[in-house]
This record gives C-alpha cells, sequence and structure tokens, in this order.
C-alpha cells in the first residue's frame, strides 16, 4: 500500500475506520493490576497520551524521553501525555493540552484522527491514545522541567514485529512472588519499553501496520 503526497491522514482515517472498537493486545498485566496484589480501593486515574505521526515521506511517531528526576517514570520514554484534569472538556483536550505543555505542540496543528481504547496500567491508570497527524519540522520546545529530549522514530520501525520484544521480569522487584511481562522497542537508540511499547504494539496491531510496516511511506522513500 502506498500513501499518496497529502493523505497520511485520510489513510489513517480508513485504518482506524476499519479496525473499529477492537480490544487491544496488550492491557498492562491484567494478573499483577486486578487481583489482591493491587489495592482495589486504589482509584482509577484518566488519561491521554497524544500520538503524534509526523508527516514525512516515511511517517515518524514523535515520542519523549522524561526528566531523569521525576518521581514517576523517570528517565522513560513516553508520549506527550499526562493525567486529565477537571477543566479538560474530554479526553482528547486532555492530550491536546499535555502535549503543548510539554513540548509546545500549538492544539491546532494536530489533525485529530480519533481514540483508541485505554491502556489500563498496573498502578491505575486508565490511558487513552489520541491519535493525530501534525505537520514535520514544528518548532517544538521540551519543558525543562519534564522533558529531557524530544525525537522521532520511524513507524516503519517501530510497528515491525520484528523489532517488538516481549521482556519479563521479577515483580515487585527482588519479592520472588511472581514474573510481570512486557514490552521493549529500540528506537533512534532510545529503550522505549513499558506502557509506551504496549500501546506502540497496540497501534500497530489495530491499524493493521503489523503486517506491513512500510505502509504508510510514499512512493519513492528509501
Amino acid at each position: 500500500m502506498i500513501v499518496g503526497q497529502t493523505d497520511l491522514a485520510d489513510r489513517l482515517s480508513l485504518l482506524l475506520a476499519r479496525a473499529g472498537d477492537g480490544a487491544p493486545l496488550h492491557d498492562g498485566d491484567a494478573n499483577w493490576r486486578d487481583d489482591a496484589r493491587r489495592d482495589p480501593a486504589a482509584a482509577i486515574t484518566a488519561a491521554a497520551v497524544l500520538v503524534a505521526f509526523v508527516d514525512r515521506p516515511q511517517p515518524t511517531i514523535l515520542l519523549t524521553r522524561r526528566q531523569a528526576h521525576l518521581r514517576s517514570h523517570s528517565g522513560q520514554v513516553a508520549f506527550p501525555g499526562g493525567r486529565a484534569d477537571e477543566g479538560d472538556d474530554d479526553i482528547i483536550a486532555t492530550a491536546l493540552r499535555e502535549a503543548e505543555e510539554e513540548v509546545a505542540l500549538p492544539p491546532a496543528a494536530a489533525h485529530i484522527l480519533g481514540t483508541i481504547a485505554p491502556y489500563r496500567t498496573i498502578t491505575g491508570y486508565h490511558v487513552t491514545p489520541v491519535l493525530a497527524v501534525i505537520p514535520p519540522d514544528l518548532p517544538l520546545v521540551a519543558h525543562a522541567g519534564e522533558v529531557a529530549h524530544l525525537f522521532e522514530v520511524r513507524c516503519d520501525h517501530l510497528f515491525d514485529p520484528a523489532m517488538q520484544r516481549r521482556q519479563a521480569t521479577e515483580w515487585p522487584p527482588g519479592s520472588g512472588t511472581g514474573i510481570r511481562h512486557y514490552w521493549e522497542i529500540d528506537g533512534a537508540g532510545e529503550r522505549i519499553w513499558g506502557a509506551t511499547a504496549g500501546m506502540l504494539r497496540n497501534i500497530g496491531a489495530l491499524l493493521g501496520l503489523d503486517a506491513d510496516p512500510a505502509a504508510l511511506n510514499r512512493s519513492g522513500a528509501a
């Protein structure tokens, strides 16, 4: 499949419409999230991330590396995003607000395609991926207090199952009580793992890009 010069958003919208409301392949580790290891009274926190497809001949996805001093997920690769605020009109507004705060992405620059099913973390976050297309080479600026690095990784790399590795670790560390699995992708020299890798895997499978990772590349792109 070849995408024309100006129809990346149209093509992705078509793929998203065809996918419907399919359940995620990877939704966190349900046995760790839902059983007695987690406080059943703990609150569920709504959150959103902006999965921004950058409209290049070989489309990429915008990612960030979080600052090392942050209390949660320090130093990890993530999409721009965060928890919902009471003032947000909806979950899409959450993703756009967070992207503007973290990387100075103007909300008007994001062509919103839609959302997919939330990714539920073991810490009680229900994270909704908001899919969008943005122009290339926007003058983005990382928020110094939150984001250490901005970068892009090609879609034909991220969605290639050969680049996705299922890993295992003892959880909680040193407890001897069980094994937790997660996904990991190497991208642009950055380690993408956990929820971000899980969501990328879900998006690729939902849109059929796992079967044809280069489907979004324009004719003549090497």
